[in-house]
């Protein structure tokens, strides 16, 4: 993860704000996103560690890499040394002021590879996927309204490769709602360790309610299944964070 002292830290919610808005990856949170996620998000260098190991295996010669709501390009980035050069990376994002600190940060890491980066809604009909080995959804799916989530899922399996991979990182809820509380617990206890205050903690929490729409693992895995995937795998899991593969069958 990059030195947050180079992007900004993260006080998005530490004054308090009236009326808490939605949440939006706007100038003000892309310009210390990295910050953010790396106090928000358990294990997330681990995580990112894991996500290109795991492309590395399945990424083929002259196919396309995709990360789809690549934020600032830390996964692109973080992949880049392990993928054969040929191999073309593809970052869409809903926001332009990601990409366009994509496109600094990939310039910035010496990217010589073939890479496109693309203002780009996942909720439209027919994204336009094809010829991947890889696609990867990291903390994105979860923002997708649960409408229009499965025929995402549809569309990322028809555009992968047989023998293709679809990586899929979410935050989740709990199997059984009493555990619920408790994993909530554990996360905000993370979060404090990690320096934020408890109005920090509750304003985000607000801001995201309608935005972050979080499922089962379970439900998850089901979505994954119907969309196509007939075998997928959880690789990653800390309390209410999963990581998901899902494979296309040659």
């Amino acid at each position: 993860m990059e030195n947050s002292k180079n992007h900004g830290q993260d006080q998005v919610f530490k004054d308090e704000i009236t009326k808490v808005s939605d949440f939006k990856f706007g100038t003000t949170v892309v310009n210390v996103f990295d910050d953010m996620v790396s106090r928000s998000v358990p294990y997330y260098n681990e995580t990112q560690r894991m996500l290109a190991e795991i492309a590395a295996d399945h990424a083929k010669e002259g196919s396309y890499v995709y990360d789809l709501g690549c934020s600032t390009g830390t996964t692109l980035i973080g992949i880049d040394a392990l993928i054969p050069s040929d191999i073309k990376f593809i970052g869409i994002d809903e926001s332009p002021e990601m990409i366009d600190k994509c496109h600094v940060k990939l310039k910035e890491a010496g990217f010589v590879r073939p890479y496109e980066l693309t203002v780009g809604d996942l909720h439209q009909e027919k994204l336009p996927i094809a010829n991947a080995s890889v696609v990867i959804l990291c903390l994105t799916l979860q923002f997708v309204r649960p409408l229009y989530r499965e025929r995402l899922l549809r569309n990322i399996y028809e555009g992968l490769n047989p023998g293709g991979v679809l990586l899929l990182v979410e935050k989740v809820l709990a199997e059984s709602s009493i555990f619920n509380r408790d994993f909530i617990k554990y996360y905000y206890n993370y979060k404090r360790r990690n320096h934020y205050s408890e109005m920090e903690i509750s304003q985000k929490r607000e801001a995201l309610e309608n935005v972050l729409i979080p499922y089962k693992l379970s439900e998850n895995l089901l979505l994954l299944k119907e969309a196509g995937f007939a075998d997928c795998e959880t690789f990653f899991k800390w309390y209410n964070f999963s990581g998901m593969i899902a494979y296309k069958k040659s």
